[in-house]
C-alpha cells in the first residue's frame, strides 16, 4: 500500500506556513464553545462578583497559588457560590479554550429569593403555604423535575441548600421545562434553620421517608405545610429529619423499597392538591 503524500504521520509536525500557527489561530468548533452561562477570566469573574450576579460555581485551577485567584475564591465563597478546584482540562472545556487565566464561573440560571418571599407569595394568593424543601438533591435532573412538579401543583416555592446541592443551573432550568422561571426558589445556608423559620410562621413540616410515620393517604395536607425531600442516596440528614414535625411515607406494594426523589415529591404534591381542591380519589 502506497503512502498518501498529503497525509502526515500522527507525530509529524506541520511544515510551511502552518508550522507556527497556534490553537488560537483556528476558530473553535461547535464542541468547543464556552459552557452556557460561563464567565471566563479573572476580570470578568471579579466584576460579576462585584455586581452581585448569582454565580452557581466558580472553578479555580488546581495547584495555582496566585494570590489573585485566592482572593477571587474568597469573594466567591462569601457570595454563596460553590468553589471547585479543577484541572486545566476542565477549565479549557468550560471556557471553550478561551484564555481563562485559571478561573471560570458559571452563572446561575435564576435569581434566588428568601423564605419570607415564598411565604409572601402564599399570602398574596390568599392560600395556605405549600412549600417543597430539598435536602441535598445533587442531581440537577432530579431537582429540575421536582421544581416542575412543584410549579404544576401550585406550590408557592422551593427551598434548596447552598452546599452539597444542585443550584438552578441551565440544566435544571431545562429539565424543569422552564418552571424554574415561574416559581420562587430560595437558596439557604442551613436547611434546618429554614425549617425552623417556616415553623415559626405556622407552617407544618413533613419529612418524606420510605417508611415510618403516617402514610400519605392518612396525612392531612390541607393546612400550611412544607414537604421535605431528601437525596436518593442518603435520604434526609439526621438534623433535618429531627427538625420536621411529622414523617410521611408513600405506600409501596412492589419489591423495590423506594421511589425516585422527584417522583416522591410529585406524588405528595398532588395528594396535597387533591385534598386542597376537595377532589375525591
Amino acid at each position: 500500500m502506497r503512502d498518501n503524500p498529503k497525509r502526515r504521520r500522527p507525530n509529524e509536525r506541520p511544515k510551511g506556513k502552518d508550522a507556527y500557527r497556534s490553537r488560537k489561530d483556528f476558530p473553535p468548533g461547535p464542541d468547543e464553545a464556552p459552557a452556557e452561562g460561563a464567565i471566563v477570566g479573572r476580570n470578568a469573574v471579579t466584576e460579576a462578583l462585584r455586581a452581585g450576579r448569582a454565580l452557581d460555581k466558580v472553578y479555580i485551577q488546581k495547584g495555582d497559588t496566585d494570590p489573585a485567584l485566592g482572593r477571587i475564591a474568597a469573594q466567591a465563597r462569601e457570595a454563596g457560590a460553590v468553589v471547585v478546584q479543577a484541572d486545566r482540562r476542565k477549565l479549557d472545556a468550560l471556557s471553550g479554550h478561551m484564555a481563562h487565566q485559571g478561573v471560570v464561573a458559571v452563572e446561575a440560571a435564576a435569581e434566588y429569593v428568601t423564605v419570607e418571599d415564598i411565604l409572601n407569595v402564599a399570602r398574596e394568593r390568599g392560600e395556605a403555604p405549600l412549600v417543597v424543601v430539598c435536602d441535598e438533591i445533587s442531581d440537577p435532573h432530579n431537582l429540575g423535575a421536582i421544581i416542575r412538579s412543584a410549579e404544576c401543583a401550585g406550590a408557592h416555592g422551593v427551598i434548596i441548600p447552598k452546599r452539597r446541592s444542585a443550584g438552578v443551573t441551565a440544566v435544571v432550568s431545562k429539565t424543569s421545562a422552564g418552571a424554574s422561571a415561574h416559581i420562587a426558589i430560595a437558596r439557604v445556608a442551613n436547611i434546618a434553620q429554614a425549617l425552623r423559620e417556616l415553623k415559626e410562621a405556622g407552617v407544618w413540616t413533613y419529612a418524606a421517608e420510605a417508611e415510618g410515620g403516617t402514610t400519605l393517604w392518612d396525612t392531612d395536607l390541607t393546612g400550611a405545610c412544607a414537604i421535605v425531600i431528601g437525596s436518593e442516596g442518603e435520604g434526609l440528614g439526621r438534623l433535618v429529619q429531627d427538625t420536621c414535625d411529622f414523617t410521611v411515607s408513600i405506600p409501596m406494594r412492589g419489591r423495590i423499597a423506594s421511589l425516585n426523589a422527584s417522583v416522591s415529591a410529585a406524588l405528595i404534591l398532588y395528594e396535597a392538591l387533591r385534598q386542597r381542591t376537595g377532589r375525591n380519589p
